[in-house]
């Protein structure tokens, strides 16, 4: 039976990554749903999904900030209603401004939270609501939220709080026969990053592609043996 994926931030970085780990492989994820705020970034990402799709499959992005409770909620009841289901889902997406205590604005605090951890949350919440059964859930956290760091307070704080509610999750759904993974990238080579360490040169350090291979492999058949609250996915 062919299968749906959802991955939000799909312009660029991991979630991008993903997507085509998942779109350019013989598999039985046919039916992709992209979330990520309109840029130029997600036009050029779709415009090549399209010139190159040999396995005929379905994408279908929608355009959403995340930061927006409300239109996270109608995008939940439309995917249902255009989709019908969402068997893997990959909360991917990510916001941070970085800044010493001091100088953190409470507003890109509150964008922080709401993009990192409320959306998430909405989104399986909602889609639940909706009737949907997942069969995989992996939230994407950081080991900033194990180890936090100067001048990353905010972000630090969302995926520490990221990496309990996914175990929440795994305990709750597991009756409903849904597997939840957290994992937690190192040093990974996106704008992200290029926002937390603008010195760092992004060549010596995991590329997106790394952890996309990862996510494919959680949703293999020997991705039901993994168990574990929090994967730490580093060099």
């Amino acid at each position: 039976m062919s299968k749906s994926i959802m991955v939000t931030g799909a312009s660029k970085g991991i979630g991008l990554a993903t997507v085509r780990e998942f779109y350019r492989t013989d598999n039985d994820v046919t039916d992709f749903i992209l979330v990520a705020r309109d840029s130029e970034e997600f036009d050029v990402a779709l415009k090549e999904l399209a010139a190159n799709n040999p396995f005929g499959k379905r994408a279908t992005a929608y355009r959403v900030d995340l930061a927006d409770r409300d239109a996270v909620l109608d995008l939940s009841r439309h995917v249902m209603v255009a989709h019908g289901k969402v068997d893997i889902l990959v909360n991917n997406a990510g916001y941070t401004a970085p800044m010493a205590i001091q100088q953190i604005a409470f507003a890109d605090f509150e964008r922080t939270i709401a993009v990192n951890l409320y959306a998430p949350f909405t989104i399986v919440q909602s889609l639940l609501h909706n009737g949907n059964a997942f069969q995989l859930i992996v939230n994407i956290a950081s080991t900033a939220g194990i180890t936090g760091r100067s001048g990353w307070l905010t972000y630090s704080a969302s995926k520490a709080a990221l990496i309990s509610m996914s175990e929440v999750m795994k305990e709750e759904l597991a009756i409903y026969g849904t597997r939840v993974v957290c994992i937690s990238p190192g040093r990974c080579a996106t704008d992200l990053r290029r926002t937390l360490a603008p010195d760092e040169d992004p060549a010596t350090i995991m590329q997106p592609g790394h952890v996309a291979g990862v996510i494919a492999m959680l949703a293999s058949d020997i991705g039901r043996f993994v168990d574990s609250q929090n994967i730490v996915v580093r060099m």
